[in-house]
Parts: structure tokens; sequence; C-alpha cells
């Protein structure tokens, strides 16, 4: 039986290395190697890989965002060897897990050990089962820190995905006001206040930025300044000034200026 495998990793010398040795093994099909996420999101769906050597931490998407960008398109998720270069800790992690997991450099015998492994889930067809665990693993997380999910996995630790709430409940003396979280654009602090900018309208919301933060996701909103936060679905471009201030501007026209502090995160979101 060939299994169809790809490749994804930043380091050149990395995907060649692996290439050449997985040419050795007969019942191994390469049918890509891929340089960043972005570049395994599109292919994924065109070759249909049953086995993907996925480095852990690349620019751009790294290896956790990936199954969940997959997981988010609805793309089948084939099985995955993580490939990565953190220390022996994170071995123990993903043992904990059942889940396939090669250190760099990668030994000889624990490559064969991942192929072999490979091998007997397709063959007892329980690949669907292997990845609803994986997808399971990952889901709800976003990858920022992977560093961090593996210790907290190496120690223990549980992960869970936090469900954040689809409506906003803004009351207004004896009337309460449902918000589409989806509908809110951003939030800014008025002293005790927070105004909440959904469509066309403010809602007044008595709570502390902190508070109102927890309830929204990350992966969706970005806090740009001590008081404001921002839906980046309706960011339509970030823009520096000569000054080197930048400032978000908005799908309908608002300029909104961005702290030091929270530059970098804003870009990084801006990107994904």
């Amino acid at each position: 039986m060939k299994i169809n495998t790809l490749i994804v990793d930043d380091e050149p010398l990395a995907r060649k290395g692996l290439s050449i040795r997985l040419s050795e093994y007969d019942n191994i099909e390469l049918v890509g190697e891929c340089k960043n996420g972005n570049e395994a999101i599109d292919l994924i769906p065109k070759v249909k890989p049953d086995l993907i050597f996925l480095d852990i931490q690349m620019p751009g998407l790294n290896g956790f965002q990936v199954i969940n960008r997959l997981r988010e398109l609805q793309q089948s998720i084939p099985l995955i060897v993580f490939v990565t270069a953190y220390d022996s800790y994170a071995i123990k992690a993903f043992e904990i897990h059942a889940l396939d997991y090669l250190l760099k450099p990668v030994d000889d015998d624990r490559l064969n050990e991942a192929i072999n492994k490979a091998c007997m889930t397709l063959a007892i067809k329980e690949k669907s089962g292997q990845n609803e665990k994986l997808v399971q693993l990952v889901a709800g997380l976003t990858g920022d820190d992977c560093e961090d999910i593996l210790r907290k996995l190496a120690s223990g630790e549980n992960i869970e995905s936090q469900v954040f709430p689809d409506v906003l409940a803004i009351k207004d003396g004896s009337e309460v006001t449902r918000v589409a979280v989806k509908d809110v654009q951003w939030i800014d602090a008025a002293g005790d206040y927070m105004c909440v900018h959904a469509a066309e309208q403010t809602h007044i919301m008595r709570r502390t930025m902190k508070e109102l933060e927890k309830d929204l996701d990350p992966k969706k909103f970005v806090r740009i300044h001590r008081s404001a936060i921002v839906n980046i679905n309706y960011v339509q471009k970030l823009v520096s000034h000569i000054s080197g201030e930048y400032h978000l501007i908005l799908t309908n026209g608002e300029e909104l200026k961005v702290s030091r502090s929270h530059r970098d995160r804003v870009k990084t979101m801006i990107k994904l």
C-alpha cells in the first residue's frame, strides 16, 4: 500500500533531508513539499495526502494553526507526524496523547517507528479516530505560543477549548438588548462603561474591559490599546505613519490608533 505523504517545513535543508530519507521507503509516495502553513492549506485539498510530516514552529501559520485551519475549512485531517526542534519534554507530551512526534535532527529508528505506526493505523482503518483525537487536542487553540502548549501537555495540564458566546446581552435600564458578537466592529472604554459599536449602532455596557475581553474569541478580537478592542473581520488595512504610529482603518472608515505595546500582536493577527 502506497502512503501519499506531504512534508511541511520552513527549513529547506530539513525538507530536503527528510525527502531523501523517505525516498528509501517503498511504501511512501512523496506528493509534495511546502515551506509554510499557507502553502500546506492550499495543497492538501489537491493532493489529499494520507500522511503529513508537519513542523510545529513556522512563520505565518504554525503546525497547530494549520490543523485548526483545515478543521475550519471542513477538510479531512490526514495522519500527522509532528517534526520540530523542541526538547525531549515535548516528546513525552505527545506520547501521553498517543500522537507521533519526531525531534530534529530526526533519528532513523524514530522515523522508521513513525512510518510503521502510520502503516498500521491506515491498515486497520483507525485513521478517523486517530485524527479526531488530534483535532480535539488543538481545536480552539490559537497556537501563538507552541512551546507553552507543549509544556502544559508535558506537565499533564488539561487544555480545553473555550466556548465563547454568540451574543452579548446589554442591559439598559429595564431593557436588555441582544447584540450578535459577529456584528461587533470595535469596543472602546468610556470611563466605567464600554461602548460597543455594532452595525450602525453604539450600545453602552457597564462592564470592565478585562471582563468583556474574556467573552470574546482571541482569534477574532484583538486589543489595540489599553481601552479598545477590534474585531479583525472588520479591519480593512493597517497603516503606518512617518511618526512611527500605526492606525487601523475599519471597513466603515473608522480610524483607530494602535499602541506600541499591542502593535506586534495586531500585525500578527492581520496577517492570519
